[in-house]
């Protein structure tokens, strides 16, 4: 299954006021592992940057005077998120902003319309109601690292977010592959307790309501992987 973990930076808060998408960040993750694929551009929007805006992606007008616009990377954005599940937090503000600029280019597209959208905030929301769910408040819950994040940046975010995104859904949480990953995992086989013949081993069985949560937990990763968990086909 291929997935795409998408964030962007904007202008301003308001795609109503013809606030412009100004970065955009993509990973790629396929069957839950990071492939090393990215899409990263910076874009001249053309228009002021507001100021509270500024403060949290720390871009200017002035930097991103020489960049392209929208309108010319677009094919390519289109075609690294094309029949992909895209992960997005909060993603009606993403989906929104970057309909809009499709539709300065290209009218007949919209990103939902290209893709499965997943809304990590929404999920957040369903897995943790009455709790803070922001990216940085999910980081924490799950121990997701983001101290090197000073600014907001649709790309760090992107990454960050695959991550946390993983742990969430509860499967690989690392999101490179190693031999050394393989080797821990031979010798957790290795140390694992051996039985001898006609052990008795004693089984407990789950109550109700422990039944009932583990029911709750695959109907949300029913959702986050569109029907492809796992536990299901075993």
């Amino acid at each position: 299954m291929r997935q795409v973990v998408l964030d962007t930076e904007t202008t301003g808060l308001e795609v109503e006021q013809q606030h412009r998408v100004i970065e955009i960040g993509c990973v790629e993750l396929f069957n839950r592992r990071l492939t090393g694929r990215t899409f990263h551009r910076y874009l001249n929007p053309e228009r002021d940057i507001e100021l509270g805006a500024e403060q949290v992606h720390g871009l200017t007008r002035e930097r991103l005077a020489r960049e392209p616009t929208f309108s010319q990377v677009h094919p390519e954005f289109l075609e690294f998120i094309r029949d992909a599940e895209l992960i997005i937090h909060n993603a009606p503000f993403d989906v929104a902003f970057l309909n809009a600029e499709l539709a300065r280019s290209a009218p007949a597209q919209k990103v939902d319309e290209l893709c499965r959208v997943l809304d990590t905030l929404a999920l957040a929301r369903q897995m943790h109601p009455g709790q803070r769910n922001s990216l940085d408040a999910l980081c924490k819950r799950y121990s997701v690292d983001n101290s090197h994040r000073d600014y907001h940046g649709a790309l760090l975010d992107a990454r960050i977010l695959a991550e946390v995104y993983l742990a969430m859904t509860g499967g690989q949480a690392v999101l490179t592959l190693s031999a050394e990953s393989d080797l821990g995992r031979s010798r957790a086989r290795q140390a694992a307790p051996r039985y001898a013949a006609g052990a008795r081993i004693v089984v407990i069985r789950p109550s109700e309501n422990e039944l009932a949560a583990h029911e709750h937990v695959l109907a949300l990763l029913d959702k986050a992987s569109g029907g492809q968990t796992v536990w299901r086909r075993l």
